[in-house]
């Protein structure tokens, strides 16, 4: 089959012929990929950002956002059926430790990652397990709701926690319209009755996110903070969601908080710096979000199927990865990429 194989780090990924993954456990789902994502996390894998945690060896597959059809089952699966369309979560859990067993399966401690740990979707194949798989109506095209299995999941994963603090007449900072701030956007207007304040700095993803569900657009022009303060009447915001993590969004997010507010770190990179003695005198908080659990995307799901969540997505074939993965790091792709595998 072919697929797109990071072979060293600091080097683009190659599209190569490889061998079809089999079956070898009873609870093994091959899926015929018909989706697969590309994410900000790729260009981190491929810069080595995780050689070290990540323990796998090179040269493997990428993708971590897959959706497609059940190809192959192992002999005790009973959650889904050949020809089934499924979305993937990207970690694959073992169900018995203490984590799983609280449905917090992202602190699986046994826990496999496709794409990163192990290979992963930008293939023809994928070799997952029957606890990572969520059955979907037929109806959805795996190409358009590929994306939610990473990038949809960490924003909604990010909202449902910050949802008791959103009451009506709150205020909530999202900080980036891009690839999983535009799902975020749509998940708070699904889920809340907060006002919602966009922050970007591409007056078009600010002209997009109006029509996401945002109550009001601030473009990063250097009076950003003053804006957001104008808005919240000088107190801040009640949330603040951070999809872009590094730079001077950090800064410029805790100064947009408001006292006793919640921070949502969802994007990364940076390095967020705050005297203790302020987060005591105003009692704010850092939140950290990994994901998302199943649970979360089976809800996710359901929100798509209501119509609540779109994704903005750019399509290529498999054969176009370079040239997808050039776009995604230069800045000049909007939404999220999806690499589509061609079939005979």
């Amino acid at each position: 089959m072919k697929a797109v194989r990071l072979h060293h780090y600091g080097e683009m990924p190659l599209l190569e012929e490889v061998a079809e993954p089999g079956i070898t456990s009873q609870y093994d789902v091959i899926v015929r990929v018909g989706g697969a994502g590309l994410c900000r996390t790729d260009l981190h894998i491929m810069e080595g950002n995780f050689k070290e945690s990540s323990g796998v060896s090179l040269p493997y597959i990428l993708g971590h956002e897959n959706a497609g059809w059940v190809h192959e089952i192992g002999s005790a699966v009973s959650n889904v059926a050949v020809g089934d369309t499924v979305i993937v979560h990207p970690q694959m859990s073992c169900g018995f430790c203490r984590a799983c067993r609280a449905g917090n399966d992202m602190h699986c401690s046994r826990a496999e990652f496709s794409g990163m740990s192990v290979d992963g979707g930008m293939a023809q194949l994928l070799k997952t397990s029957a606890r990572a798989v969520v059955k979907l109506e037929p109806t959805f095209a795996p190409q358009d709701i590929a994306a939610l299995a990473d990038a949809g999941l960490t924003a909604y994963h990010a909202i449902k926690k910050a949802v008791p603090q959103l009451y009506p007449g709150a205020k909530v900072v999202v900080i980036g319209a891009g690839g999983l701030g535009h799902i975020g956007i749509q998940c708070l207007k699904a889920l809340t009755p907060a006002e919602i304040i966009v922050v970007d700095r591409v007056p078009e993803a600010l002209e997009l996110a109006k029509g996401w569900g945002a109550d009001y657009t601030v473009y990063t022009s250097g009076n950003q903070v003053a804006k957001v303060k104008e808005i919240t009447a000088g107190q801040g915001a009640e949330a603040i969601i951070d999809f872009v993590g590094e730079g001077s969004a950090l800064a410029d997010g805790v100064a947009m908080l408001r006292r006793a507010g919640n921070y949502y770190m969802v994007g990364y990179g940076g390095k967020l710096q705050v005297p203790t003695s302020d987060m005591i005198a105003t009692e704010i908080n850092f939140i950290g979000n990994l994901v998302g659990t199943y649970n979360d995307l089976v809800e996710l799901m359901t929100l798509t199927a209501q119509g609540k969540v779109k994704l903005h997505t750019t399509f290529y074939p498999l054969a176009a990865a370079r040239e997808a993965f050039q776009d995604l790091a230069s800045g000049n792709l909007r939404g999220r990429g999806i690499l589509i595998p061609e079939w005979p």
